[in-house]
Formats: structure tokens, sequence, C-alpha cells
């Protein structure tokens, strides 16, 4: 086997395939090279967020949808007058809308600021501290299981094979009088 040429097992003399890229590790062409050593970064600090729908994973479809009519209901006959039934439909609709603006001006920030702290910290404490105690408890509960095991079959099986040897001579029999 000499440079680019191999001999398959029947002996045909054959050169190597060509590649036009040339080795994966090694490109032969400058466009190759250039795609290989240019990767895309990606910020998540500073990634596109929807405007529009901003509920994408549907947290709160269930909870927060709350309607006029979901909250204020006239029965079959008690119905107060058409004005006051319009007029509250609008109150109840419009100071609900502006209040939650308002609250969320005023408290949603720091609330997503409390709410980053808290999630950082239960991050920070499940990577550093409870994955590592989980898989210490493994490796010494393995240990222990081991000794658990040797003590089980030590003490335990003989005890339970001299029962078995003991009360395997019993023989009952079923007899049915009439």
């Amino acid at each position: 086997m000499s440079g680019s040429k191999y001999v398959d097992s029947e002996g045909f003399l054959y050169s190597a395939p060509i590649r036009e890229q040339g080795n994966i590790y090694k490109p032969n062409n400058k466009a190759m090279a250039d795609d290989m050593n240019e990767k895309e970064i990606h910020d998540v600090h500073t990634k596109e967020i929807d405007l529009v729908n901003r509920d994408p994973k549907h947290l709160n479809d269930d909870v927060v949808k709350i309607d006029f009519e979901d909250v204020i209901a006239e029965p079959e006959g008690t119905h107060s007058f058409d004005g006051v039934w319009k007029a509250s439909f609008t109150t109840f609709t419009v100071t609900k809308y502006w209040f939650y603006r308002l609250l969320s001006a005023l408290f949603g920030i720091p609330m997503a600021l409390i709410w980053g702290i808290y999630f950082a910290i239960l991050s920070f404490l499940h990577i550093w501290a409870v994955v590592p105690c989980i898989r210490s408890y493994l490796i010494e509960i393995q240990c222990i299981g081991r000794v658990y095991s040797i003590c089980i079959h030590t003490f335990c099986d003989p005890l339970y094979e001299a029962f078995g040897k003991m009360f395997s001579s019993i023989r009952a029999t079923v007899r049915k009088e009439a």
C-alpha cells in the first residue's frame, strides 16, 4: 500500500477516493476552513422576546383568564337596568386592565428581580448542593446495601432454610365429610 493506492481482498489495485473539500481536520479550501472556524454565538440574555404572545407555554391559561361574565352574573328574573349592566361591564373591564398595568409597572421589575434571585439561588443549590448530596448518598448507600446483604445471607438464610426443612415434612390432607 503506497500513498493514495490500496489493494482489496481480491488483489485489485484501487486509488483512494478523493474528497473535494479535503480532510475534515485539515480542509484544503478556504471556504471550508472559514466555515469550520466561525461559530454562531447566541446570547440568551439579549434574545428577542415576543411582545404579542407573552405566554407561549400557556402557563396561565386556566388561572388568570377572568372576564366580567366569570365574576358577575344576573340570573333570569333579576336583571338590573341595561345602562347599569353596560356601565358595570365597562367599569370592571377598564379597572381590571388599568389596575393590572399599574401594578405591573410598580411591582413588575422588583418582582422580576426577586424571582430572578430566587431561581438563581435554587439553581445554585441544586447544582452545587442537592445533586452532590444525592450522589454521595447513593455511593454510601451502595456500601451499606452490600453489608446489609451479607448480614441477611449470613444470618437469615440459614434460619429460613432450617425452618423450611423443619416444616417440609408436614403434610396436610383435606377430607370432605358428608
